[in-house]
C-alpha cells in the first residue's frame, strides 16, 4: 500500500503572468498546502512551449502528502 502521493506542478513564466515572483510561487505553494501537500522539490528546467520547437525556462514543483 502506498505510503504517500506526489504532484508535479509544472509552472511556465507564461501560466503565472509573466516572471515568476516569489509571492506567486509562495501562494501556489500555501494554496497546495491547504490541501494538505508539502513542498518535496523544486528543479529549474526548461518547459516545452505549446507552438513551435524550444520552451521556456519553467520550474517543477514536486509536492508530497501522506495517503489516507
Amino acid at each position: 500500500m502506498r505510503r504517500y502521493e506526489y504532484r508535479v506542478l509544472q509552472l511556465r513564466e507564461s501560466l503565472v503572468g509573466g516572471k515568476l515572483s516569489a509571492d506567486k510561487l509562495e501562494k501556489i505553494l500555501n494554496d497546495a498546502a491547504d490541501d494538505g501537500w508539502q513542498l518535496k522539490a523544486i528543479t529549474s528546467t526548461e518547459v516545452k512551449g505549446r507552438i513551435g520547437p524550444g520552451g521556456v525556462e519553467g520550474l517543477l514543483v514536486t509536492l508530497e502528502r501522506p495517503v489516507g
